[in-house]
């Protein structure tokens, strides 16, 4: 019948073979652009739906900065207010502390005058007494409402 030597068994061989290899190209081939295709679909789904999300998300961020503006401006406010309330304090601390002195001196004064009357029977070292504790117990007053100021 036929009679084939071995260069045309090997070149059936090689057609063999070359074909299956451009079968086997073109199903991988066919394979990898299903693939390609599905991963296309995937991105484009996937950025439907992710920049809205980082659309609302900038929105959402911009709303937060505004109420962080507001709230700066509640703590601005609430700083302004307690500096007002410290000046109101030590203005009517200012204006009560000498009056406060004086009555705190009168009363010592009254007090040891008495005393030193009652003791010695003479006025003058009563009213002098009496001088020496109202000064002494205004310096003490002062160096107390000094001292609480400290702290």
């Amino acid at each position: 019948m036929l009679a084939y030597d071995s260069g045309d068994v090997v070149n059936i061989a090689l057609a063999v073979f070359l074909l299956l290899v451009g079968l086997g190209i073109a199903w991988v081939s066919l394979t990898l652009g299903g693939t390609l295709q599905r991963l296309s679909a995937l991105i484009k789904g996937t950025q439907d739906e992710v920049l809205p999300v980082i659309n609302k998300t900038g929105t959402t961020v911009d709303h937060v900065n505004a109420q962080m503006v507001k709230v700066d401006r509640i703590t601005d406010s609430a700083v302004d207010a307690a500096e007002s309330a410290d000046t109101a304090v030590r203005a009517v601390s200012l204006a009560v502390t000498r009056p406060v002195q004086k009555a705190a001196g009168l009363a010592a004064a009254v007090t040891y005058g008495f005393a030193d009357l009652k003791v010695h029977r003479n006025l003058r070292s009563a009213v002098a007494a009496g001088k020496a504790a109202a000064a002494a117990r205004e310096q003490e007053l002062e160096e107390e409402l000094r001292d609480a100021g400290r702290e």
